[in-house]
């Protein structure tokens, strides 16, 4: 069995690489969605939505918000559980849509979802029939006729509509067919998803864990369960030992030894070489945390700080917002985990330049 040797440098720069965030930037926004496997959709905005953020920190100042739009009209990404896939990798998940609550034993949350469903089943029939005559539609026009209310402790208390249609989606009969004004658009899956056979669950679990690893570069073959995506890989790649690092990893092989020349970029919170906070710590010794839900009294980095990238080190946030009605992208504070030198201080000027440039916005500093 292979099991590779790695200093925490090489694993830094396995990660960057699988992420597109070395020199060489890719060349499109599909060679980005199939290289990282998915983009999250999340409407913050308080400098641009995340899904933008990340395809302008591979592709730079040429890209523009309109190109995935038109991806996501031509169907060629595609909306799932608010990841935003490439249409193709579809069928790696229909066959266990179709087999939906899946196998037992059933995770009791998930049983009393589909028993909720049941009881429902009239409101999901008339759902699916004017989203048949009239889709797509937001889900503010959809009928909710459910004989049993959805009882939550949080949000979702009595969401009824929502609710079956996050169900309707992991049962593979409707889909986010595109976004407006009102928020999510629905229609029948049928004609949102590609006519692609479903591939068998477990081939395709295998195919994704595979999938998963190359976007990733190197991860745990067990980690923390996060939603909609795992941050594990299974028995993908091949075993690697990380110096300074407890435990075993799982490396894509086709990364290693290659030649690594890094830049500077600055990064969505959400974005995927930073989202598995667990490894990024063991990796990149980073010491970062989202800070929206916190006072703001008690934030150490800002609201929405996107971590900074130099090389193959995260080396700080820059603290900045959006004033799109001021015309004016405010930095608040850029925070140097350890006093940068001179070249670094440039570069990330530079990124934070292009980064108003991008946004059409002028670069005010505090202070």
């Amino acid at each position: 069995m292979t099991v590779h040797h790695l200093s925490r440098r090489d694993a830094r720069r396995v990660a960057v690489r699988a992420q597109l965030l070395t020199a060489e930037r890719p060349s499109g926004v599909l060679d980005v969605v199939r290289g990282l496997t998915f983009l999250q959709h999340d409407p913050t905005a308080a400098v641009a939505p995340s899904a933008h953020l990340v395809l302008w920190s591979r592709l730079g100042p040429a890209y523009e918000p309109r190109e995935l739009e038109d991806a996501v009209d031509a169907g060629r990404v595609v909306d799932l559980h608010g990841l935003l896939r490439p249409a193709e990798d579809v069928a790696l998940f229909t066959a266990e849509m179709a087999a939906w609550p899946g196998p037992p034993p059933v995770p009791q949350w998930r049983e009393a979802n589909r028993a909720w469903a049941e009881a429902n089943r009239a409101c999901r029939d008339d759902i699916l029939a004017m989203l048949r005559g009239d889709g797509p539609l937001p889900a503010s026009e959809l009928p909710d006729t459910c004989v049993l209310q959805w009882r939550s402790s949080g949000w979702n208390d009595d969401k009824n509509v929502l609710m079956l249609l996050g169900i309707m989606v992991a049962r593979g009969e409707v889909a986010v067919a595109g976004r407006d004004a009102r928020g999510r658009l629905w229609d029948l899956a049928e004609r949102v998803y590609p006519d692609d056979p479903p591939v068998p669950v477990e081939e395709a679990r295998r195919r994704r864990d595979e999938r998963r690893l190359r976007a990733l570069g190197i991860a745990r073959a067990k980690a923390a369960q996060t939603p909609n995506e795992p941050n594990h890989v299974g028995a993908a790649g091949e075993q690697a030992v990380v110096e300074g690092v407890r435990g075993t990893w799982r490396v894509d092989p086709a990364l290693l030894d290659v030649p690594f020349e890094g830049r500077t970029a600055l990064l969505s919170p959400l974005d995927r070489l930073v989202f598995d906070r667990k490894r990024m710590d063991e990796l990149f010794d980073f010491d970062y945390a989202l800070e929206m839900y916190k006072p703001a009294a008690t934030r150490r980095w800002g609201y929405w700080a996107l971590p900074v990238l130099h090389g193959d080190r995260l080396v700080g946030k820059l603290d900045a917002a959006a004033d799109v009605a001021s015309g004016v992208l405010r930095v608040h504070a850029v925070h140097e985990d350890e006093a940068w030198d001179t070249a670094t201080r440039a570069a990330v000027d530079a990124e934070i330049a292009d980064l108003a440039r991008w946004l059409e916005l002028d670069l005010v500093r505090a202070g």
